[in-house]
């Protein structure tokens, strides 16, 4: 696999202003995000003990998510990006303080964790596409892989550190501090983001929605490889989602309780971490073959799971699963990024993020009840084996294999004709 070392300085693009400070305010609130799910997971357990509720309340954010995402990508193609992940971030500072104030008045209810998470999850499903296509925005083109990595170690380390400061404050005063933190990094993101100097949005030309959908929907599916890498996402993260309630609940069951879900989350992390410093110094010609081949290990804490052993063995599975899966993500993104027109960029992406989630919350919310029908390690069993045929099959694809990189945003192509409007 030819890989080529990049000659600049890997830290190059911080030194650009506008990338500089949207890192800044996404590492931030990045933070914030790291913190909840610990946090909101052993609130959901200390009210009722169930791997019900707690797949109940993750399916509820995640549902929306899935459910509004290409209403997002639409949104976020038609108006300044900036706009839609302002008003998506003012809106999660508010719903996540509301959370926090539930929990900490000790009169939270698993139905209103339930709606909030579900609102929260919608503010997700408008940011995320419209932060796909704002990247590109903020940054020279010879460093967006480079951003990317800095996004991904950004991510990565507020993970290292999430689970850290979320057991403190846990121990110190409770899980609703945490969510009170998350809605501060809600409102620190929306600061930075007001302060970025963009260049002029490029208005689409009008047309009703469904035509903006379906004209998504066709660059989406233009490309063989990206849809045949979505759907393989969409499979292994309902799989790892089973994984993760029934982790949860194991691990406080007696096998190494909140510090060993601590080591594991900060595990993931470190791996995370790793990758991204990996891919800031690296340019695969081929970065979806790299990409794929390093989530072969996905299977692997549902198979050490499934055979009881001891909660060590997932610190280091997770260790290398993290790795492949920052690495994979940071190419991915790159990839979808110089392959597709910026007009269609966030649709692509919110279909992109709508296929890869679009199983998730059913993992989520069945993962407990199919546990108690036919056992842990059976169901684990089911999900390791079913991750190792949807990456081999993805890695057989030969327009995933043989893609190269293009250097640059985009291959070019027709655009439309550009109408300023301030981003």
């Amino acid at each position: 696999m030819p890989i080529s070392s990049r000659p600049r300085i890997p830290l190059g693009a911080l030194r650009e202003r506008e990338f500089r400070l949207y890192f800044t305010g996404q590492l931030v609130s990045l933070l914030g995000d790291a913190v909840t799910p610990f946090a909101l997971a052993w609130a959901v357990l200390d009210l009722t003990g169930s791997a019900r509720d707690l797949g109940f309340v993750i399916a509820a954010k995640t549902a929306p998510l899935v459910i509004f995402l290409l209403i997002g990508g639409v949104f976020a193609d038609r108006l300044p990006r900036r706009g839609v992940m302002l008003t998506a971030d003012v809106a999660r500072m508010a719903i996540q303080a509301a959370t926090a104030a539930l929990l900490l008045s000790h009169s939270a209810h698993i139905w209103e964790l339930i709606v909030l998470q579900a609102l929260a999850g919608t503010g997700t499903a408008f940011f995320n596409p419209a932060s796909t296509g704002l990247t590109p925005l903020t940054v020279s083109p010879g460093r967006l892989q480079e951003a990317n990595a800095l996004r991904g170690m950004s991510t990565a380390a507020t993970l290292f550190a999430g689970p850290a400061l979320a057991g403190l404050l846990i121990v110190a005063v409770g899980p609703g501090a945490a969510l009170a933190i998350d809605a501060a990094s809600f409102g620190v993101s929306a600061f930075y983001l007001a302060r970025l100097h963009l260049p002029a949005h490029i208005n689409l030309p009008p047309q009703s929605f469904a035509r903006d959908l379906a004209d998504g929907w066709r660059e989406f599916t233009a490309r063989t490889w990206v849809w045949l890498i979505v759907i393989s996402a969409s499979i292994g993260n309902m799989m790892s989602s089973v994984w993760l309630v029934l982790a949860a609940a194991w691990v406080k069951d007696g096998h190494g309780g909140a510090g060993a879900w601590t080591a594991i989350l900060v595990a993931s992390a470190a791996g995370a971490l790793a990758a991204g410093a990996t891919v800031l110094r690296i340019k695969p010609q081929r970065p979806l073959l790299v990409g794929i081949a390093a989530v072969v290990p996905n299977a692997a804490p549902s198979i050490l799971l499934a055979l009881k052993l001891p909660w060590e063995t997932l610190v280091v599975a997770e260790l290398v699963t993290g790795f492949g899966n920052m690495l994979f993500n940071t190419l991915w993104e790159t990839t979808l990024q110089q392959h597709i027109p910026p007009a269609s960029l966030s649709r692509v992406s919110a279909y992109d993020w709508f296929g890869s989630l679009l199983c998730q919350p059913l993992g989520l919310a069945l993962a407990g009840v199919v546990a108690a029908g036919i056992g842990m390690s059976r169901t684990l069993w089911i999900a390791g084996v079913v991750q190792l045929v949807e990456i081999a099959a993805t890695l057989a694809a030969p327009s995933v294999r043989h893609l190269r990189r293009l250097e640059g945003l985009q291959p070019g192509g027709p655009q439309p004709e550009p109408s300023p409007q301030a981003d």
